[in-house]
């Protein structure tokens, strides 16, 4: 699969999303196989490119190309020099919100909200093509509700404004994040265009990958929410689609030091207090499958500290690995 210029390969994306697909977590899932991953949301507004959070957002010095970057907004002058000024600040591929289900952002009528106006989002699409010279893409949801699927319209909106590629969540809105992401829309979309289409919602499995893959005629598989706690989903998902088979599980040393690794980054790129509290998240999501997951919570989270964190984080692996019981692990 190609965007623009850029091979994807393997073709199994990182989805965007707010507050988890920072760099640290981009390069280590881009590490572990992913073929692409698209950074979390930023804002097109202006006044706040200078915030904390939006120049940690934009922050993309030694990340590996392509450089794919979420921007979101309503007003199509003000996204177009938002694609400009990403671009500038190393963006190879610009990604246009218009999945995000969040209140928030839908109250401002972003995200998914666009949808309801096949209008506004043919100039948005328009104004942001003709800013900038790299690939944009677009996420889009199967519409607003179940009465008002128009992914289709919007598909072929998308194909005529210019856009490189697009993914497609297979729920509307409405749904957020429950219930089952059908893909029989993706289906349609895809039989509809020429361009690239992406399948997203519910890959969480080799297995999983591969049936939607086959069901929607897709070229491309994003993983959201699975790869939290789970970044290795990539490489397992690509060596199952390569070959058919399925890889061993990672070895809990090979846990400890990926996790380890991922917290060392997360220090790095926050500072060491706001790393320590974004690092809590993650390593929650790391123990969210496991037994003694309240267990590692009350130890990782007693840390103030990077070192602390790091020691307690370690120690903690090293028993498991040592074949101690779970509850022997959670006092060491």
């Amino acid at each position: 699969m190609r965007i623009g210029p850029y091979a994807i390969a393997p073709r199994v994306v990182l989805a965007p999303m707010a507050g988890v697909t920072d760099k640290p977590f981009r390069m280590l899932c881009k590490r572990l196989g992913a073929g692409l991953c698209v950074s979390e949301m930023t804002t097109s507004d202006p006044r706040l490119w200078k915030t904390e959070k939006s120049l940690h957002r934009m922050d993309h010095d030694g990340e590996p190309a392509p450089i794919s970057v979420q921007i979101a907004g309503t007003v199509p002058e003000i996204l177009a020099e938002a694609a400009k000024y990403n671009v500038g600040h190393g963006a190879q591929i610009i990604d246009i919100n218009m999945g995000c289900p969040a209140k928030k952002v839908c109250n401002a009528w972003a995200g998914s909200a666009l949808m309801r106006d096949e209008a506004l989002v043919a100039r948005i699409l328009s104004a942001v093509v003709k800013a900038v010279d790299v690939p944009v893409t677009l996420k889009i949801r199967t519409g607003w509700n179940a009465e008002n699927r128009n992914a289709l319209t919007i598909a072929r909106i998308a194909q005529d404004s210019g856009i490189a590629a697009l993914a497609v969540h297979g729920r509307t809105r409405d749904q957020q994040y429950t219930g089952f992401a059908e893909y029989d829309t993706i289906a349609a979309v895809k039989a509809a265009l020429r361009i690239p289409v992406l399948a997203n919602g519910d890959v969480d499995s080799p297995e999983k990958a591969a049936f939607v893959l086959e069901h929607t005629g897709a070229d491309a598989v994003l993983v959201g929410r699975a790869a939290q706690g789970r970044p290795w989903i990539f490489r397992e998902i690509a060596h199952y689609l390569a070959t058919g088979e399925k890889l061993p599980e990672p070895t809990v040393p090979e846990v400890r030091d990926i996790l380890l690794g991922h917290l060392e980054h997360l220090h790095a790129f926050y500072g060491e207090v706001s790393g320590v509290r974004i690092a809590r998240k993650h390593l929650g999501w790391y123990a969210k499958d496991r037994p003694e997951n309240a267990a590692f919570r009350s130890v990782v989270n007693r840390a103030e500290s990077a070192d602390d964190q790091l020691r307690l984080t370690r120690d903690y692996f090293d028993a498991l690995a040592a074949g101690l019981p779970w509850e022997a692990a959670a006092a060491a």
